[in-house]
């Protein structure tokens, strides 16, 4: 059992670079993914009895590789298919510098990103291939995160690898008005990823660092692509200004560590200079604020309060109030409603609270009576709280926010019996 969790710790830190790699090989997104899984299912297989290698993404990427190298053999287009793959990847080289620890297949990433965000795709297919992808999101998760059926989301993903097959979309990031044209997407889809490693949908950790990680390197080499538009500096801003919170969100045994009893004093003030300079960018471009900016803005608040009691609320609420027109949607409607109620009073924050229930789009998204508990807890309403806490840990699939869910039940238990 162990083994098999550290196979699935290094799959979900490598599989993203095989996926983009084989792409590059064989110009067909669901043939990567299938060789990618075939690698996984080998080390399954061999690791149980051999042990887990020195360099355990080389081996994945090598066994991914030469399978891939096979069935270009197989379908008898060995000829043409190895000028191609001679022409554009040195096999043995890049075998050696992934052994030696150089990553030369970094920007396959991003290929891979502009890739499947081509606008032949629609919105959501987009969006979905790519967490499917880079963040090895499964279905489920990628439909709770769209609040969409399964089936839908399914559908959506199985037909958007035929359209960039059968179109032969080329893997490459494209210039001028069609990078332009991709940019808002591509801006999308590395928030989500980041999102993902700030707050894990599921899983056995509550946060995933290397995602995150990845995440604001593709938003650094974004920003230096396109550095005219303000919103991928706001992006960066926000990822930097999140990241250095990353240490402080988890306690030693990985449970985990609500903003407002975070250590201040640990969190990451290079990664704080570099987000609020990069949010000074944004706005030196664009006076007009984007989303990604306004939410940037918002963590500046929280980066430059040297305490929680002295966090800027009202600005945060208003903050989320232009977020809200820029923006719309329940979920920004549910982190305004958080804003009032510390700004304000938990009764005003409840209002709001009381109307996002009413809205079938947030059924069975935990946040909601996760919030709506918080703020009858902080009103004196304990058994009302326990209710709404134990609601939303049945909703998660995170286990150590369940865990932390369940034990503000059990307090709120407490206080009502008292």
């Amino acid at each position: 059992m162990q083994a098999y969790r550290q196979i699935e710790t290094i799959w979900g830190m490598e599989s993203a670079k095989i996926i983009a790699a084989l792409t590059r090989m064989l110009r067909d997104v669901a043939l990567a993914e299938d060789f990618a899984h075939d690698a996984l299912v080998a080390a399954l297989e061999r690791w149980q009895d051999t042990g887990i290698p020195d360099n355990p993404g080389a081996w994945l990427m090598m066994t991914a590789k030469r399978r891939a190298i096979d069935y270009l053999r197989r379908i008898r287009l060995r000829d043409r298919k190895y000028t191609e793959v001679a022409r554009n990847t040195d096999w043995h080289t890049e075998v050696h510098e992934l052994y030696t620890g150089e990553d030369t297949i970094e920007d396959d990433l991003l290929r891979l990103i502009f890739m499947t965000c081509h606008p032949i795709l629609s919105r959501e297919a987009r969006v979905a291939l790519t967490l499917r992808l880079l963040c090895g999101l499964t279905t489920e998760e990628i439909a709770r995160s769209f609040l969409s059926a399964e089936s839908a989301v399914a559908q959506r993903i199985v037909r958007a690898k035929r359209t960039l097959k059968e179109k032969d979309v080329p893997f490459e990031v494209p210039e001028g008005d069609e990078l332009q044209e991709r940019l808002a997407t591509v801006l999308e889809v590395i928030y989500l990823m980041f999102n993902e490693g700030y707050s894990a949908t599921s899983g056995k950790e509550w946060v995933r660092p290397l995602l995150c990680q990845e995440a604001l390197r593709l938003g650094r080499m974004l920003a230096a692509i396109a550095p005219g538009e303000p919103e991928a500096h706001g992006l960066v801003a926000l990822m930097e200004l999140q990241s250095s919170r990353l240490k402080t969100r988890v306690g030693r045994d990985g449970q985990p560590i609500l903003l407002m009893d975070q250590n201040r004093a640990q969190w990451d003030h290079l990664l704080i200079r570099r987000g609020l300079a990069a949010l000074e960018r944004s706005r030196a471009i664009s006076r007009t604020p984007g989303p990604y900016a306004l939410q940037a803005a918002i963590s500046a608040c929280h980066a430059q309060a040297p305490t929680a009691s002295e966090t800027n609320w009202p600005r945060i609420a208003a903050l989320y109030e232009a977020l809200a027109l820029t923006a719309p949607s329940p979920v920004v409607e549910l982190n305004r409603a958080v804003a009032i109620a510390m700004a304000f009073g938990p009764a005003f924050g409840l209002q709001i609270i009381d109307n996002l229930e009413e809205q079938s789009s947030l059924d069975g998204y935990h946040l909601l009576p996760s919030v709506r508990g918080d703020m009858l807890a902080r009103l004196g309403r304990h058994e009302e709280a326990r209710i709404a806490f134990q609601y939303a840990a049945s909703l998660t699939r995170n286990e150590r926010e369940r865990t932390l869910l369940l034990s503000r039940a059990e307090e709120c238990e407490w206080e009502a019996s008292r």
